[in-house]
């Protein structure tokens, strides 16, 4: 990649690739100048010598052994090599992105097709379990703590209204009379026959006289 290639102006930045130039239209791509990457972009834009054409200069013999370099890298900084370092590191990327963006904009910005991401790239993180975890959590498990201080702070005269929310008709008048709670309490539904003729016995509740 040379200098000429950053366009600051749309932070965008042209990748040239030697493998699939043979293509028509796959000789370069366009991607972002992502937050991550721009602060050292900038510090070699600004560190370039005038003359300066590419952005790495250290590392264009093709004699560099670049995966031995990188192992250096890694074993000052006190981390354990992964397998395939370098496609694993574009791996990584590429699964970050499509975690944000449709997956044909990550691959027009990666270089692969979805297919190629699919079955190489893509990857099942831990954050994907968690989040999973999480989301199932909030649809399935008991309600918030807001809304159970709502509910506990309801006037007593709402049970008389009809559940509109969800549809259902009251229950109340089919045999049916909620019984005044506490705070604190749960509000019971009991079911109280309906009454004979004649005056219920006192001293046997809702029951009605036999006689």
């Amino acid at each position: 990649m040379r200098l000429i290639d950053i366009d600051w102006e749309r932070d965008r930045l042209t990748v040239h690739s030697p493998k699939t130039k043979k293509y028509e239209g796959k000789e370069s791509r366009v991607v972002p100048i992502f937050p991550e990457l721009k602060p050292y972009l900038e510090a070699v834009w600004f560190a370039a010598e005038p003359g300066t054409e590419y952005v790495i200069n250290r590392y264009r013999d093709t004699n560099s052994n670049l995966r031995t370099q990188l192992q250096r890298i890694l074993k000052r900084a006190g981390l354990e090599p992964w397998p395939k370092l370098f496609q694993n590191l574009r791996s990584t990327r590429e699964t970050e992105l499509s975690a944000e963006y449709p997956i044909h904009v990550v691959c027009a910005w990666i270089g692969n097709s979805p297919r190629v991401a699919q079955a190489h790239y893509l990857q099942v993180t831990e954050t994907d379990f968690q989040r999973a975890a999480t989301t199932r959590g909030a649809e399935c498990g008991a309600p918030a703590a807001s809304q159970a201080a709502q509910n506990q702070a309801q006037p007593r005269s709402a049970v008389n209204r009809d559940d509109t929310h969800t549809g259902r008709n009251p229950l109340f008048g089919k045999g049916l009379r909620p019984l005044t709670a506490n705070r604190g309490e749960t509000l019971r539904m009991v079911v109280i026959p309906p009454a004979g003729l004649e005056p219920a016995t006192p001293g046997l509740g809702n029951r009605c006289s036999i006689h």
